[in-house]
């Protein structure tokens, strides 16, 4: 079976062999393991590779380069048209050639990928929709149409589209999934937190806007100055992260506050073990890995109330959901520090519900969607 993959994850290439952002390749490698050929259509960019990227691991990969673009503003959009195209075509070929057709969504790629695949009516297709598939969400207009198109069985015929989250009204195409980071090997006893001494959080993720890492620094912040002995290690880099430096130093949180940089997925499974909460206040998610592989080690989320979050925290009874109102989260918190036993029941239960999302599953329930 040739495969083709059709995605705008900027990829590198190193020695012969080609390398993108871990958890996603790390899902591909699960994917491609079914196949004798891949084709991936996707930008390529001559950067070295970083501890947070991983290679694909197959025998037989055809990468074909495409353009990236965004249509930010005036000018990305007057270059966007005159790439696109070509990028259109590229994926045409790929399209025509494989077997087996694959897309990444949302993205500028993989909108291009939603409209080209209308004229494969009859080839095998699946879609991996990797954000906030909730239909209420207020999002950019190319991913509205992405998320129209996926879920129109007239024109996206003979597709399993795999979302985030169950949601009412759903057509018959649209598969609710899950995505996994650890194999039954890796499951080990985890010793229980108590919530005596120092009192740690972990923030994992982009310093950016839309992950809120500042509010993650304030939620801390509050307690700290409320008196509770308390430490926030966020890993992870962004554009963010000379403001929050700032923020850090301007109110004196360098005691308790602590900016860890990129981190490979062993430190951050330590950390999953060692620490009492994981926060994510972000604005949007797909299927949040972060609080998901906090839940396997037993650190305990706290997280907003974005796409699938509440379903996956059933509502507040395997973890702490945010209103993003300070004061009131800050409330929320305490009682939780407040009482021991209602942590550790909340930390029980996470486990239990986390846990049988293993790469063994998953991989299960890709080899059945590439039978069909």
């Amino acid at each position: 079976m040739k495969f083709a993959i059709i995605t705008h994850v900027i990829h590198g290439k190193q020695l012969g062999s080609y390398f993108g952002y871990e958890p996603y390749v790390r899902e591909m490698n699960l994917w491609i393991k079914n196949v004798s050929e891949v084709l991936i259509v996707a930008p390529l960019h001559a950067t070295p590779k970083t501890q947070i990227q991983d290679f694909y691991r197959h025998e037989n990969i055809t990468f074909v380069p495409v353009a990236n673009f965004d249509i930010s503003n005036i000018r990305n959009t007057l270059r966007s048209v005159l790439v696109m195209p070509r990028i259109v075509w590229t994926i045409f070929r790929a399209m025509n050639e494989a077997d087996h057709i694959h897309l990444r969504c949302p993205g500028n790629i993989g909108l291009l990928g939603c409209l080209v695949q209308m004229l494969f009516p009859s080839k095998p297709k699946t879609a991996k929709y990797a954000g906030n598939w909730d239909p209420k969400a207020n999002q950019p207009i190319t991913y509205r149409l992405q998320k129209w198109i996926l879920s129109n069985t007239f024109l996206t015929r003979n597709m399993k589209v795999l979302v985030y989250g169950e949601w009412e009204n759903s057509s018959k195409n649209i598969k609710p999934f899950f995505t996994a980071s650890y194999f039954e090997k890796d499951k080990a006893d985890v010793k229980p937190r108590q919530l005596t001494g120092k009192i740690s959080f972990l923030f994992a993720g982009t310093l950016s806007n839309g992950k809120q890492p500042l509010y993650a620094i304030q939620l801390v912040e509050k307690l700290h100055g409320k008196g509770y002995d308390v430490a926030l290690k966020l890993y992870g880099e962004g554009s963010e992260r000379p403001m929050l430096e700032q923020y850090i130093s301007e109110n004196n949180l360098q005691d308790c506050i602590f900016l860890e940089g990129n981190q490979n997925q062993e430190t951050l499974k330590k950390a999953y073990i060692e620490n009492h909460f994981v926060v994510l206040p972000s604005l949007s998610e797909g299927w949040p890995k972060v609080i998901a592989e906090g839940m396997f080690w037993g650190c305990l989320p706290i997280a907003s109330k974005v796409s699938c979050v509440p379903n996956m925290l059933k509502h507040g009874d395997r973890g702490l959901l945010l209103d993003l109102k300070l004061t009131a989260d800050v409330d929320k918190i305490e009682a939780v520090l407040r009482d021991e036993n209602h942590y550790q029941d909340l930390v029980i239960k996470a486990m239990q519900w986390s846990r049988p999302f293993t790469m063994d599953a998953f991989e299960n329930e890709i080899k059945l969607l590439l039978q069909k």
